[in-house]
């Protein structure tokens, strides 16, 4: 096996320019072994809020007859593993993943990677990103592939609500007011989400489910306002369904009280 680099965006992001993975060509298989089972975050797509750095783990199985010597994951964003233009190493001293033998094939294998806003968090990475991985067996075989599963690394986003005048006649009118913002990382604050679909919901009191009222779309700011009549007891927010780029979210309730 010759010296592949990592990809070139990666290298740039993470200052990790003396850093090589020993493998031959992209996606190529010499012998039997195999990574499966890839699990990102628990299956949930990773929310980065706008300073805090997110960790995460990934999971993976790794086979080989002869037995499993190591592995690696690395996450990556980008059209391809070699010009990615963001990325995330395990936090590792080596950057392997730690291995478990479940049997004398086969090893569960895991590494935690932190996304940082502002360095590998930025906001034109925010959407679908890829695990790139490598397993070696004990006899020299081996696998590697650039994307062995894709996620989402999305932007946190916040909402609230406020709902008046409370108490309220019944029949009269409630104005329901909040914010949507989202995550800014290359700024490390929350901005306004403008042009965005959000739904007012009610929860009749002495429930525990929200029903939809009314849809309604963010201003230009992220502001939100509508009104809708009053009938029982209960409480009204609004609901962001998330997006290809931003994470879903809910207000916390506002309870108003119907005379």
């Amino acid at each position: 096996m010759r010296i592949r680099a990592i990809g070139a965006g990666i290298t740039g992001a993470l200052a990790l320019s003396a850093f090589a993975v020993p493998v031959a060509q992209a996606d190529e298989v010499a012998g039997d072994t195999t990574i499966s089972n890839v699990v990102v975050n628990g299956g949930k797509s990773v929310v980065v809020a706008a300073t805090s750095t997110k960790t995460i783990t990934v999971t993976f199985t790794a086979k080989d007859d002869s037995g499993v010597k190591s592995a690696m994951a690395i996450l990556w964003h980008g059209s391809t593993f070699d010009t990615s233009d963001s990325g995330a190493v395990a936090n590792s001293s080596n950057h392997y993943a730690t291995c478990t033998a479940v049997n004398a094939t086969t090893s569960n294998c895991k590494a935690s990677f932190d996304f940082e806003p502002g360095y590998n968090a930025i906001n034109a990475v925010a959407g679908t990103w890829k695990v790139w991985g490598i397993a070696s067996g004990k006899d020299a075989d081996y696998v590697q592939k650039d994307n062995v599963k894709t996620f989402k690394v999305l932007r946190q986003a916040k909402l609230t609500a406020n709902a008046t005048p409370e108490p309220v006649k019944k029949g009269k009118t409630i104005t329901v007011t909040g914010s949507l913002t989202r995550a800014n990382w290359d700024a490390g604050k929350y901005s306004g989400y403008g042009s965005q679909s959000v739904a007012l919901q009610f929860r009749k009191k002495g429930s525990s489910t929200y029903t939809n009222v009314k849809g309604i779309k963010s201003s230009s700011t992220g502001a939100l306002k509508t009104t809708t009549t009053a009938t029982v007891d209960g409480y009204y927010r609004f609901s962001f369904a998330g997006n290809g780029t931003t994470g879903a979210v809910s207000a916390t309730g506002d309870f108003i009280d119907v005379k």
